[in-house]
């Protein structure tokens, strides 16, 4: 049952960063869409998230349903300790959601669609780091329930962590701009990166200073004994990172600025699971604590085993269909 609990905390991790790399670039999108040039580049660039950003949100769904499935009790405590904000995020993700199957029909209230897709990116980007950082945090649970109030989410930590992961996602939807588009669209989208990236970098900082001083059990892991030597290349790979970040940027590069930015939020994953582990709800409820009866787990595995592959065998099939550059006037958006 160990290896099996390990094995589900696994598959709701592996979702839960296809969802972050996935869909955070088409939020990222939707964060810069107030700042684009015009509104020909506004069409250009939700043209090049329509035709995949539904199908980026599949992970969430298989995150959220896989924490009912595999950790029951883990979903009985997150829900009522984080229920504003993951309702917050729903309630966006379906507003800018209708923004894609409205905005190019529309004439006279392109306006309001533009700030719909805006701040349904933004709320639902900002509420996703407010999680990431109430978690960070720690949640109150006693006897195996939520014992905190409505709002103990809610900190200054929280607020910065939303707005790490604001700047995140911007910076990859930046750099996915870099990727697909060209001219005056593309340059553009080189100096959103760079501004974003140093955001994100600060961030990244400032929450790395917050975490260990927040949760003493985390400075313990990241500083005590052996461990200190095993997580010194972290910083270094960041540095690493951030280098070839921002030189692809200023190379004029394509791809690079997008596989840099991915590569900052996979090693920023890795590392908060690595700090939190063996905690699913911290600091008291661990992945043995909240696991599924042994029968539940291998029926979910098993279908885990069927679905996953189809799930990534469409996601590859989607991008290879919409690869290459969106040009304007070629796509999904309105045209007079």
């Amino acid at each position: 049952m160990d290896i099996l609990a390990i094995v589900s905390a696994g598959v709701i991790g592996a979702a839960i960063l296809m969802y972050i790399v996935l869909d955070g670039f088409d939020l990222g999108v939707g964060i810069l869409f107030p700042f684009a040039p015009d509104e020909s580049a506004r069409d250009t660039m939700i043209d090049s998230v329509a035709p995949v950003w539904d199908g980026n949100e599949t992970w969430l769904v298989l995150g959220g349903g896989g924490l009912l499935v595999f950790f029951p009790v883990a979903y009985s405590i997150a829900l009522p300790a984080f229920y504003i904000p993951i309702m917050a995020m729903l309630f966006a993700l379906i507003f800018r959601g209708v923004t894609f199957e409205f905005r190019h029909t529309a004439h006279t209230s392109t306006h309001l669609w533009n700030r719909s897709f805006f701040f349904g990116s933004l709320i639902a980007g900002f509420m996703q780091g407010v999680l990431v950082g109430a978690l960070v945090q720690g949640v109150h649970v006693e006897e195996m329930r939520y014992a905190g109030s409505m709002f103990d989410w809610l900190t200054p930590f929280t607020v910065l962590t939303g707005l790490g992961v604001v700047a995140g996602y911007g910076l990859l939807g930046a750099a996915w701009l870099i990727y697909k588009t060209e001219g005056a669209l593309q340059d553009w989208a080189r100096r959103a990166a760079v501004v974003l990236g140093g955001g994100v970098l600060v961030a990244m900082g400032a929450v790395s200073v917050m975490t260990p001083l927040l949760r003493p059990a985390i400075a313990e892991r990241w500083f005590g004994g052996i461990n200190l030597v095993y997580f010194a290349p972290v910083p270094f790979l960041t540095a690493a990172l951030a280098v070839g970040l921002f030189w692809s940027i200023f190379a004029k590069r394509e791809l690079a600025p997008f596989l840099s930015a991915i590569g900052l939020f996979v090693l920023g994953f890795f590392g908060l699971a690595i700090s939190l582990y063996p905690h699913i709800i911290p600091p008291s409820v661990t992945v043995w604590d909240a696991v599924a009866p042994y029968s539940s787990v291998v029926f979910a595995l098993v279908g885990v085993a069927v679905v996953l592959p189809m799930v990534l065998g469409y996601t590859v099939y989607a991008y290879s269909v919409f690869h290459g550059k969106v040009r304007a006037g070629e796509g999904y958006s309105r045209h007079d």
